[in-house]
């Protein structure tokens, strides 16, 4: 087999990505809103990632839609966020059921219980963002058709004590 060159570097979730992965963009009247469809982990990589355009300080909010809980903190710094949502990754794109937000006063990121996320924001920046990770901007994406009620989410008793914890590490308040 003859090789020609280097050959281009390509991601799996690019080799692997269903048709569906993109996102839709709308200005409305005083805000811009993103909303994401991809695969699920796909879609909370892209959270975690584009958490990485947000100012310094940020307040996140976690609610645990199984058992009802919720937990919020404020003006917290942007890596430490960061490194509790990158705790979360593996188990919140496994069971769901998990919304997570992490806000400013200008943009606000949310990944919600079936794993879309929203984007909200004053400026129109995150369009060039969601561009640039490679997904396409659709009229309108489809949302997840097996959308769960809170009390149909299957118990994960581990996604419960992995959320307490990274709650209790980044010094949040339960409400």
């Amino acid at each position: 087999m003859f090789f020609r060159g280097r050959q281009p570097e390509s991601s799996i979730w690019r080799r692997f990505r269903t048709s569906s992965d993109g996102f839709s963009f709308a200005k409305e009247e005083d805000y811009y809103a993103a909303h994401v469809v991809a695969n699920a982990e796909r879609v909370v990589d892209l959270f975690h990632s584009l958490s990485e355009h947000l100012p310094p300080a940020v307040d996140i909010a976690i609610e645990d839609a199984r058992n009802s809980r919720q937990w919020k903190g404020e003006s917290l710094a942007l890596p430490d966020v960061r490194d509790a949502v990158a705790r979360l990754k593996t188990p919140v794109a496994t069971f769901g059921g998990v919304e997570v937000s992490i806000y400013t006063a200008e943009d606000q990121l949310t990944l919600n219980p079936v794993l879309e996320l929203f984007i909200y924001a004053r400026t129109d920046q995150w369009l060039y963002i969601l561009k640039g990770k490679g997904l396409e901007e659709q009229r309108m994406v489809r949302t997840r058709s097996w959308k769960l009620k809170r009390h149909e989410f299957p118990p994960a008793p581990e996604l419960s004590d992995v959320i307490s914890s990274t709650a209790a590490s980044l010094g949040l308040t339960a409400l």
